[in-house]
């Protein structure tokens, strides 16, 4: 937003000196006579005679004046704003009155429409990030108040907005606001981008593809944000064909898409509770592995697109199965990563908890499916968790594997993944911990080995890692490109692990 943009709004005479520097408008005001120095009550009073879009537009402007203000008088770190500087943002944008007995005015679709296209503008022109995040993160913040419906409303259309035009700036503000929010709300965001750009115009799903190169950050967090909202409990939460095909063809063209949060947050931040999982390789994962549940649905003789049943259970049959090797193969990339930062054994990609509610879902899901439903759910269940394991993604006993999966249909390749050989490292100094499930075969010592630090790494750089900005606390790593092939190890072969189908 520019200061020109303020100064073309037709304002009122106003007399009182708060009134009458809201009338100077875009004019660069004198450093002794501020727009800061009004009393809030005169501002307020002035901005109830505007009409509701000039009034948002004054204040988006009063809001960038004073986090301006506030960085540089706390050098740089996260500034504070006033409390009557907040009540103004949520009475005149998110039109949450302050006063009960007072009639909110709220903007028509037009004004919406025009206010959107000023914060794009504003978010897109401001150079520099800092404020800019500041500036999104105060617009956006839930509060826990009336205010956070307007919030949310706000913020999907804004987003939406920012995915038609390209406004990267945007995408990227809204990666953390999805990496700091409750899942619960990343969620929503996430229904009203895919009902936006999947239900209402199927067609408009194409506008997605290109945002995987404009901003594969954002690429990264909606991925995870999808997989939380569709749990396929539903029909209506069974993820859409059109959509199935984008993710399926964003992953399959960039794997590292899948890695990009995990690799560029730093192991020192705390992430709030109940946020979104660090990747979505384990909301794909419950994807795959559920999959069966969709087709067991399907039961109309028809589409719409005129494909027979049987033609769409095979289009889904053969995008889950990409998916799945996809996913198996990211976790190979993710050793590399692990390897390299020294974090095998110590770092769990994939919770224990989550997995096991996991498991816990597909225990109810063979009172639904038939026999070869079920099969098939087992057996990318098992091809998960024994690749995991393997990769050190997941930090799981075989102990306490067998008592998770105590209750699910006998599986043969489970089974195996269950009763498989254990290397047990060394005590001193080891990365894995006791009794764990670190290889799937024995027979020779493993190329991680604490024992064999001093030899030179048969790894040099990753083509799939290498674009990648590693953990910020860490130092950068060079990526693995080919591993040296070894006839006993998984992550050293071609991959070997074929899709269930």
């Amino acid at each position: 937003m520019k200061r020109s943009d303020v100064g073309t709004l037709p304002f009122c005479p106003v007399s009182s000196q708060g009134e009458q520097m809201m009338a100077m408008g875009g004019v660069e005001f004198d450093s002794k006579v501020s727009f800061l120095d009004a009393e809030m009550s005169d501002i307020r009073h002035a901005l109830l005679r505007r009409d509701p879009l000039s009034a948002a537009k004054e204040v988006l402007y009063h809001l960038d004046i004073s986090l301006s203000s506030a960085m540089q008088s706390s050098g740089g770190a996260t500034p504070g704003l006033e409390k009557s500087t907040v009540e103004l943002v949520e009475e005149f944008i998110f039109h949450s009155p302050k006063d009960r007995n007072v009639q909110p005015k709220k903007m028509s679709c037009i004004q919406e429409l025009q206010l959107l296209e000023i914060m794009c503008s504003y978010f897109q022109e401001q150079n520099k990030d800092a404020l800019r995040q500041i500036m999104f993160s105060t617009l956006f913040s839930l509060q826990g108040n009336k205010g956070d419906e307007s919030r949310m409303a706000m913020l999907g259309k804004l987003v939406s907005m920012a995915i038609a035009v390209c406004r990267v700036p945007i995408l990227e503000c809204a990666v953390t606001w999805l990496q700091r929010t409750h899942s619960a709300w990343c969620v929503r965001l996430a229904q009203v981008l895919m009902d936006d750009y999947c239900t209402l115009v199927p067609s408009a799903i194409t506008t997605l593809q290109n945002i995987s190169t404009a901003s594969p950050r954002f690429c990264c967090q909606l991925i995870t944000a999808v997989t939380a909202l569709y749990d396929f409990s539903s029909d209506e939460l069974t993820p859409p064909l059109a959509l199935l095909e984008l993710l399926v063809g964003w992953i399959t063209d960039d794997p590292r898409l899948l890695l990009l949060t995990f690799i560029n947050t730093p192991l020192s931040s705390s992430l709030p509770l109940g946020c979104l999982e660090i990747t979505p390789l384990l909301g794909l994962l419950r994807w795959c592995v559920k999959s069966p549940l969709a087709n067991h649905r399907s039961h109309k003789p028809t589409l719409n697109n005129g494909l027979e049943e049987g033609e769409k259970r095979t289009v889904h049959e053969e995008l889950y199965s990409k998916l799945h090797l996809s996913v198996l193969q990211v976790f190979l990339m993710l050793q590399a990563h692990l390897t390299e930062q020294n974090l095998i054994g110590r770092l769990a990609v994939l919770p224990l908890e989550s997995v096991a509610a996991l498991i816990e879902e597909v225990s109810h899901l063979s009172e639904k499916l038939t026999a070869v439903q079920i099969q098939l759910a087992l057996d990318r269940l098992a091809q998960a968790l024994q690749v995991a394991m393997a990769t050190g993604a997941l930090l799981c006993a075989r102990e306490d594997l067998r008592t998770l999966c105590s209750r699910l249909p006998h599986n043969n390749l489970l089974q195996l993944v269950m009763s498989g050989p254990v290397v047990q490292p060394p005590s001193h100094s080891s990365p894995f911990q006791p009794n764990m499930y670190p290889h799937i075969h024995t027979g020779r010592p493993s190329p991680h080995s604490p024992h064999q630090s001093a030899l030179p790494s048969p790894h040099s750089t990753h083509p799939a890692l290498s674009a990648v900005t590693p953990h910020r606390p860490l130092t950068a790593h060079p990526g693995h490109p080919s591993l040296s092939p070894h006839a006993f190890h998984p992550a050293a072969m071609t991959f070997p692990y074929r899709p269930i189908r």
